[in-house]
């Protein structure tokens, strides 16, 4: 979340960047402010009742020593009145630091100032194309044609086992999945990014670390009995590990990686669009994950994306990347770049990957700090990126690489798949 001291100290700066999102954020600052300064104002009555207790507590122990034992004991019910009066205030701080953290929570984040201003993605900046569409001219198959035909995926045992959306991954296909998750996860390690294999499920204080809660609770399942909540991405579990420490500055960067399955109710979605691989409940991802000093992570930003960009070439697959518009930006995100891979048979791009910088925001939340040159504790900067989501990249592969003699698996790809040809 947005810190205090930028809406105290930057109200004008912070409200015109949230204007980019197309939100008017004056209302909500306002709350904020107006129970930030009655949180300082009770916090002095606090502190003022406390030091008039102390001297008197100091005054009643004077009046002892002096024998005035019926003084001592009246000055006693004072105290109590003011001890009274402090707890009274105690509570009204705690409600007001409640009600300032649930208003600061419903606050997105600040975009950066290169963002481009938009309300949707028909608004977003394409910053570059890379690769040569293939042309397949009208033989050309839709992945979910492809599938069914070299007995790749089942999509109607997963509507009989779970339902739409939770594919049966068979065969080739089953290889082909597990061989990208591997080629990702050594191309992370070769990166510098060190693996793990975080835990599937996470309660509500990791949701609310990373943004997922209470943004998106509606979009991830939720395990009501034990409170806790399948991943979304591993994202959230990732991040998590550092939440509530304060790192050594020599430890930065970290830099994780994990593949896991992802969870997504993604209420709502229907339609042309959904078919197939193009939308799924239940999906395998190789997320990266980043910590670094505030001065580094544009530059870690940048790295990041051209990682994803290395995939994609070794894939052979056709892409683009877009810069994101303030309307399409994602709530806890200051930058976010989308990588999109060419879908030949549906002639449409598809999203493969966000790589993002949080900035603060995620840190904040997280109260994850670093020591800096001057010893004092500031928050970090937290980043993230797809590196790669398999159901769409999949969906490209076998529509892009489609031949009259099967799928053309890339040279990159065949020592993982131990076979260069789907047919």
């Amino acid at each position: 979340m947005l810190t205090l001291q930028a809406l105290r100290h930057d109200r004008p700066a912070v409200e015109a960047a949230l204007s980019k999102r197309g939100l008017d954020a004056a209302p909500l600052l306002d709350q904020i402010l107006e129970l930030d300064l009655q949180r300082r104002t009770t916090q002095k009555e606090v502190d003022d009742l406390k030091a008039e207790q102390n001297a008197a507590s100091r005054a009643i122990g004077d009046l002892f020593k002096a024998g005035k034992k019926e003084e001592a004991e009246s000055r006693r019910a004072e105290v109590g009145l003011l001890k009274e009066r402090i707890q009274a205030l105690d509570e009204k701080q705690k409600a007001l630091i409640q009600q300032q953290e649930d208003a600061l929570l419903e606050l997105p984040n600040r975009p950066h100032e290169s963002v481009p201003s938009g309300q949707s993605e028909e608004d977003n900046e394409v910053v570059a194309e890379e690769g040569d569409k293939p042309n397949l001219g009208d033989s050309a198959k839709p992945h979910w044609e492809l599938a069914d035909q070299y007995k790749l995926i089942d999509f109607e045992a997963g509507v009989k086992i779970s339902g739409a959306g939770f594919p049966v991954y068979r065969g080739k296909g089953a290889k082909l999945q597990r061989a990208l998750i591997q080629f990702f996860l050594d191309r992370a390690d070769a990166a510098g990014y060190e693996e793990f294999i975080p835990p599937h499920v996470v309660n509500a204080d990791s949701g609310r670390g990373t943004g997922q809660l209470p943004d998106k609770e509606g979009q991830m399942y939720h395990c009501t009995e034990d409170d806790l909540y399948l991943i979304p991405t591993a994202e959230v579990p990732l991040t998590n590990l550092f939440r509530g420490d304060l790192l050594k500055s020599d430890e930065l960067p970290i830099q994780l990686c994990g593949y896991t399955p992802c969870f997504r109710r993604e209420a709502g979605s229907y339609g042309k669009d959904v078919r197939g691989l193009n939308r799924l409940h239940q999906f395998d991802k190789v997320e990266i994950v980043r910590f670094e000093k505030p001065e580094n992570s544009y530059a870690a930003l940048d790295g990041m994306v051209e990682h994803v960009r290395g995939l994609l070439r070794e894939l052979e697959l056709p892409f683009r990347t877009l810069r994101l518009c303030g309307g399409d930006l994602g709530f806890t995100s200051a930058l976010t770049f989308d990588l999109e891979v060419w879908s030949a048979a549906q002639e449409r791009w598809l999203e493969v990957s966000s790589v993002s910088n949080f900035e603060t925001y995620q840190a904040n939340r997280l109260q994850c700090r670093f020591r800096n040159a001057e010893g004092k504790p500031e928050l970090v900067h937290t980043l993230n990126g797809s590196a790669l989501a398999l159901p769409r990249i999949v969906a490209a592969l076998l529509e892009n690489h489609q031949t009259a003699d099967g799928i053309r698996i890339p040279a990159a790809l065949q020592p993982y798949t131990g076979f260069d040809r789907i047919a």
